[in-house]
């Protein structure tokens, strides 16, 4: 049953004003509202402080109602959603998770008629609750049951089929492996292909992706989602063809100041040859999509850069261009020996370390050198398998 005794004017203007409240001390207050226990009103108030910054649209809706915080966990970003419906166009599209109705939202602006399924009959409400304030379509059909179901007694075909797999199994755990997560989309492929030539699947950053397009065989792209520089899921687009000799792998890095994209192929980059040089003016170190795409040979052969060695993942350049990742301006490249290091008299600088074998914590202790501060210390090996560190400053 939806709660909306919460949306009530007064019950409202208690969970604003309590935002930034601790929410133990919160619960020990107890409710001033008879009719709503004290654990209601924090699981909306710490809801809603986790949205602040992920969902500012339902933050800034004051019809919106929470669920629990591991739902609100496991949905995606509006950022993150936005990207998404950027992928599909068409007359229809299923979602078969649902869930707290983030994706179906931003799909419903792309799409001209949307089903949600959510397996939670809660969650199924708040998210058809929700949409009605959030958008001003009537386009989205909600369905409380099992989307894989609905979707075998359905006699509808779909432009699209998306699903997000729950990456908590009651048996195992936190899981990202396609066969462990919930349900088991390697189990209803055939079904997918049957009732659309366009599925879109998101999983875990953590899954491989030689064994994804291994295990799923109609991948026809594969996009690489970071937010802020932290990957957050791995986008699968399949059709009902074989894709045998070419996978786009795009990479975005969403970000407050700039987005950041680049492009390779899967297959193209198994057959490139890279280009070594050493240190030069300019250090760059490609974003997080890029280091799980793997587009490492890719880098170096679309963008006048140069890799300073097979496994370092670090490039170089004369003159500085507008690169995917961060950029450094080199000031120093030092042998790395314990006389070179405690000559530089550092008590703080940021320390990376690539294709190196001493941790940045092992480091920190050998050097005594704290984090922080404006010099950006990079330890590494170049192709001659030379040790060295690279002093920069942010460029």
């Amino acid at each position: 049953m939806l709660p909306l005794k919460l949306l009530k004017p007064e019950v409202q203007k208690f969970i604003k004003r309590n935002e930034n409240e601790d929410i133990s001390r919160l619960i020990l207050k107890g409710s001033p509202f008879p009719d709503i226990t004290i654990q209601t009103l924090a699981q909306q108030v710490e809801a809603r402080k986790k949205a602040k910054s992920k969902l500012p649209s339902w933050y800034n809706c004051e019809s919106v109602l929470y669920p629990k915080t591991l739902n609100l966990e496991q949905t995606s970003s509006e950022k993150t959603a936005a990207y998404k419906s950027t992928l599909v166009k068409g007359e229809n599209l299923i979602d078969l998770t649902g869930g707290f109705g983030i994706d179906s939202l931003y799909f419903s602006k792309k799409v001209d008629q949307i089903t949600h399924c959510e397996l939670n009959t809660d969650l199924s409400t708040l998210a058809e609750h929700n949409f009605k304030h959030l958008s001003s379509k009537k386009n989205c059909e909600f369905y409380a049951g099992n989307g894989i179901e609905y979707l075998e007694q359905s006699d509808k075909e779909f432009d699209w089929i998306f699903i997000d797999p729950s990456r908590r199994s009651s048996v195992k755990g936190k899981v990202f492996r396609l066969e462990d997560c919930e349900p088991d989309v390697l189990n209803s492929l055939s079904l997918f292909l049957k009732k659309s030539k366009q599925i879109l699947i998101k999983t875990s950053p953590l899954l491989d992706l030689q064994l994804g397009i291994e295990q799923l065989n109609y991948v026809k792209e594969i996009h690489i989602v970071a937010l802020e520089n932290e990957v957050k899921e791995l986008l699968w687009v399949l059709t009902d063809q074989n894709n045998l000799n070419e996978i786009p792998l795009i990479t975005i890095n969403i970000s407050k100041k700039k987005d950041q994209f680049f492009e390779g192929d899967f297959f193209e980059e198994k057959q490139l040859e890279g280009t070594y040089k050493k240190p030069l003016q300019f250090l760059y170190e490609p974003n997080s999509a890029i280091l799980k795409s793997g587009l490492f040979l890719s880098i170096s052969n679309k963008l006048p850069v140069f890799k300073l060695s097979k496994h370092s993942h670090l490039y170089t350049s004369e003159e500085k261009i507008n690169f995917p990742g961060r950029s450094f301006k080199i000031v120093e490249t030092i042998p790395f020996n314990k006389k070179n290091i405690k000559s530089l008299q550092l008590k703080k600088a940021n320390i990376t370390t690539r294709n190196f074998p001493l941790t940045v914590a092992q480091i920190r202790k050998k050097f005594s050198i704290k984090d922080g501060g404006h010099v950006y210390l990079f330890f590494t090996s170049l192709e001659n398998q030379e040790k060295v560190v690279l002093f920069c400053r942010k460029n």
